[in-house]
């Protein structure tokens, strides 16, 4: 899968009723219990009921490794493995009975992996249909994901039966999202699950509130979200975007060679050439310098005329600099105040006025 032509590699969380073989979908990044508080809550909004059980694997999402006092809350029939705590209350919120396969038992799931490999081949046969594998959006492929579920949904006879059996679901949505507080760094970046992130500079120093999903970030400040991010996996990556640090690295130029997130301010191939073309010319400090001021001008107007700029004044054998960057572009330097000659006043003008109100 691609997303605007780029690689996306992802999991889908798969619900399914095994007796009619009914399922539901939602794109996630892991096998998180973030996840399932997203994959779940979905599909029972799509049933609008509720089952009596939830089975799952013994994922590290709903259940973890036992120790000897929690020998009593382990599943019964296994007391290898217990369930977590954040799993135990998505379970009480909507009232339903957590269970789990054996361990290393997986054809006690074996309904639902079948399940999962058929869901895998029609996708793969919709999507050669389609023609392309290429969506704008996650949204726009889960959404186009979700409605060949629903396709096939409409074709199973046995699910008036299952939902006569369930509950009607009266709770709100349980809550998708973990939320934790920081405060952003002088570098105008936060550390959130020990990945970085960067923010607008005017949260320097701010405390705000993360709001932590499946498949991204949102930060919360006085009340309002200010920014969303995609969520990065694993520890110590970083997701910097130039624009938040820019006016910082142009205050302190030489700072751009000493930058810990330097990979960051390329936003592609073209930017790394034309940093290149300028040391080359102007020598490194200057060269870097100059192309600070072109990330400068990306930040305030369009970063894709930017680079169409670049590219032509490459492609002419010319140095990019910023001033014939902003001629290509039509960028009109700042109107400078017309000159007015200086004020002379003749102090004798005044002498008329007061022989004027003598005579009054």
């Amino acid at each position: 899968m691609t997303i605007g032509g780029e690689a996306f590699p992802h999991l889908l969380c798969h619900v399914v009723l095994p007796y009619s073989n009914w399922g539901w979908i939602t794109v996630c990044q892991s096998e998180s219990m973030l996840s399932l508080r997203r994959g779940v809550p979905a599909a029972l909004v799509q049933l609008g009921r509720v089952p009596e059980f939830h089975q799952t694997d013994n994922s590290t999402a709903a259940t973890h490794e036992i120790a000897a006092a929690e020998v009593e809350t382990a599943p019964e029939g296994h007391r290898k493995r217990a369930f977590n705590e954040e799993y135990l209350d998505l379970m009480r919120h909507y009232d339903m009975k957590p269970r789990t396969i054996g361990v290393g038992k997986s054809e006690q799931n074996g309904d639902v992996e079948a399940s999962n490999g058929a869901l895998k081949r029609r996708l793969k046969q919709h999507l050669l249909l389609r023609g392309s594998r290429d969506f704008p959006t996650v949204a726009a492929w889960e959404t186009w994901a979700q409605g060949v579920c629903r396709t096939v949904n409409e074709r199973r006879p046995r699910v008036a039966e299952e939902l006569a059996a369930m509950r009607p679901l009266r709770v709100e949505a349980f809550l998708e999202f973990d939320e934790i507080q920081t405060r952003v760094t002088a570098e105008s970046t936060l550390v959130v699950k020990r990945n970085t992130y960067s923010v607008p500079p005017r949260l320097i120093g701010e405390q705000v509130r993360v709001r932590l999903y499946e498949m991204r970030l949102e930060v919360w400040h006085s009340g309002k979200q200010v920014l969303e991010i995609p969520r990065l996996l694993g520890k110590n990556n970083h997701h910097i975007d130039y624009r938040h640090v820019i006016d910082s690295l142009l205050r302190k130029p030489g700072a751009f060679a000493r930058f810990r997130h330097k990979g960051d301010l390329f936003p592609s191939s073209v930017w790394h050439l034309a940093l290149s073309a300028l040391e080359k010319d102007l020598g490194e400090r200057k060269g870097e310098v100059a192309y600070l001021r072109l990330l400068h001008l990306a930040s305030k107007t369009m970063e894709c005329d930017v680079e169409a700029a670049l590219t032509l004044l490459m492609e002419a054998g010319e140095v990019p600099e910023p001033e014939r960057v902003k001629e290509l572009m039509g960028v009109e330097k700042p109107t400078q105040a017309p000159e007015i000659a200086p004020l002379i006043v003749n102090l004798k003008e005044f002498d008329v006025l007061l022989d004027v109100l003598e005579a009054v």
